[in-house]
């Protein structure tokens, strides 16, 4: 059963139980309303429900080995049918879900100007990504070929030569080690500059 069909009844006991000016029942509510498609256990857990929200709104006896045996109304019955019930106290929920819903399933437009920024700035972004790779890649592989050369004409080429020679070499092996650091960190500082300056551009 759905929670509006319940709201539903549950306001249709109150204004069965505000008509009357005596005890019922819970049979009688049955007999009126549910039967015979719903158990009397039903009604009872109806009642029990309109008990949770506000025990004020019905006066409830027990009896008969039943929790809830007599029915009547109270002066709370009427100024909460007055205010709408269930079903308008319902309708205000499905209200308040259906405006979350639409709130978290909405999400902002972007305006025509936002839109052609994005798309601007897209293609730029990456060219300038691929960019920053290339530069990057072609320093480390230019490093890479100068010390395998320093490698090679340094330790491959079998030949001998006397020790004085031998640290004069290793000494001029290490201030080209030195130049080449500088002149690649040189080129770096000279790649980022001009991609902060591509990036500066409109």
């Amino acid at each position: 059963m759905s929670e509006f069909f319940k709201a539903e009844l549950k306001d249709r006991f109150l204004e069965y139980a505000l008509e009357r000016n005596d005890y019922f029942e819970i049979q009688t509510l049955y007999d009126e309303f549910l039967r015979p498609n719903y158990s009397l256990q039903f009604a009872e857990k109806l009642i029990k429900e309109i008990q949770e929200y506000d025990p004020e709104l019905l006066d409830v006896m027990s009896g008969n080995g039943m929790d809830i045996f007599m029915l009547a109304s109270t002066p709370s019955t009427e100024d909460f049918l007055e205010e709408g019930g269930f079903m308008d106290m319902y309708v205000k929920e499905e209200e308040k879900w259906d405006a979350f819903v639409e709130q978290l399933s909405s999400t902002r437009k972007l305006s025509k100007d936002e839109k052609q920024l994005l798309k601007k700035s897209s293609p730029k972004l990456k060219r300038e990504k691929t960019l920053l790779i290339v530069l990057i890649s072609a320093i480390a592989i230019s490093f890479l070929f100068t010390l395998i050369s320093i490698l090679n004409s340094s330790f491959l080429e079998p030949e001998y030569v006397p020790a004085d020679e031998f640290e004069r070499r290793m000494e001029q092996l290490h201030l080209q080690y030195i130049e080449e650091n500088q002149r690649l960190e040189e080129e770096l500082k000279e790649s980022r500059n001009l991609l902060d300056s591509i990036m500066r551009s409109p």
